[in-house]
């Protein structure tokens, strides 16, 4: 791809963040890229509300103006325009998120062509060489695969087992490359770097006091039984309370169980039926900020968790996570930069995985597939390499 041309490094650039904790994570090479290409340029970053949190104290970052939540294009667009900003580099593929830059009359709009947005971009960007698009597999075709039809359509990503070694093939599918690819489309540097974030001192210390982790000699592991995007991505909870206490067993570990105000339910569960409760497990699902939870994340000696936004996070703050994989793809959503020897990215040989789906329409059979006894494997390997 030949760089859109900058005459003059722009004097302030806006990047429109994209919407969800593990997407964000994922900016986060692209952005750390900008920087370098732009170092002495104000980069502001509009993000949705919920997510503010996860940029502070973050090198890419000059500036956050948060999304409000309800808030229309119209209003986001007219607060913008008090920035003076001369680019935008839009992350979303969304119409809204080219339509917010355009009321914001930021005279150059980048972002990827699509339709109903392109005419508010001045620079739109053919779809990424390499790209590699999450098609929903039907139910028909799931049953299909199921009953042992495994011929694969010309459109399906397929499946690369997570624990083999990725070609460079593999690893450009990665979600990562589609925001870096963006960013080199102002010259910026395309190879990807490991994603960040950031937490201080001061928020360490404070996370071990106000959860009471401050006294603890045990190592501390993180348990995130969740997934917001739906069922398809939750390995079983009964899986993760058996897993759980056997690793407490063998290594006498503290476990915090982490997530969200959704996660709530599935977390007392496990907290109900773990034993030895008392000395072995923390409740802390629904009960951070963000700021919080990356701060417990980065305590953590490892993350056993599911592919959600937490796993990202945890891998970005340079915690391993041992996680569970079926209606998605590590290929593309797996956490820290592709092939990262650190992580465990457990999936099963189940033919109609990964279906993109919420919920699995047959036996669950991809995340059944994944047994205890590898879990606790995986997590010790981490351990004890």
């Amino acid at each position: 791809m030949q760089p859109i041309a900058v005459s003059n490094p722009p004097r302030r650039i806006l990047v429109r963040g994209v919407n969800w904790l593990g997407d964000a994570v994922m900016t986060t090479p692209a952005m750390m890229r900008l920087r370098e290409r732009f170092p002495g340029t104000h980069i502001t970053l509009l993000t949705p509300e919920n997510l503010e949190g996860l940029w502070l104290h973050h090198a890419a970052v000059d500036e956050i103006i948060t999304l409000k939540a309800g808030e229309g294009p119209l209003s986001t667009g007219r607060r913008l325009r008090a920035g003076d900003f001369d680019l935008a580099l839009v992350f979303p593929n969304s119409p809204r998120s080219a339509i917010e830059a355009w009321l914001a009359r930021i005279p150059r709009r980048i972002g990827y062509a699509r339709p109903w947005r392109n005419w508010f971009l001045t620079g739109p960007i053919p779809t990424r060489p390499g790209h590699t698009r999450m098609r929903k597999r039907s139910v028909n075709e799931i049953r299909r695969l199921a009953a042992g039809d495994t011929h694969e359509p010309a459109t399906s990503p397929g499946r690369v087992p997570a624990d083999a070694t990725m070609t460079s093939s593999d690893q450009g599918s990665h979600q990562i490359h589609e925001y870096l690819h963006l960013a080199a489309a102002l010259g910026a540097n395309p190879e990807p770097v490991p994603p960040r974030l950031f937490i201080t001192p001061d928020e360490l210390e404070a996370a071990r006091n106000k959860f009471g982790i401050a006294g603890i000699t045990n190592p501390v592991f993180g348990l995130n039984p969740g997934a917001e995007f739906g069922p398809a991505k939750r390995w079983p909870v009964e899986r993760f309370i058996a897993a759980a206490q056997e690793i407490h067993k063998r290594t006498h570990c503290v476990w915090l169980i982490l997530g969200g105000k959704g996660d709530a339910e599935v977390a007392g569960r496990i907290e109900s039926d773990f034993r030895p409760r008392a000395s072995g497990l923390k409740n802390l699902a629904g009960r951070t900020s963000l700021r919080e939870l990356c701060a417990l994340l980065k305590i953590c000696r490892v993350m056993l968790t599911n592919d959600t936004g937490p796993m990202h996070a945890a891998a970005a703050l340079g915690t391993p996570v041992v996680a569970a994989f079926g209606s998605t793809d590590p290929r593309l959503t797996g956490p820290g930069l592709p092939g990262d020897s650190r992580h465990r990215l457990l999936e099963s040989d189940a033919p109609c995985s990964p279906c993109f789906l919420r919920k699995c329409p047959i036996d669950f059979r991809c995340m059944n597939g994944i047994g205890v006894g590898r879990v606790v494997e995986a997590v010790l390997e981490i351990l004890h390499p």
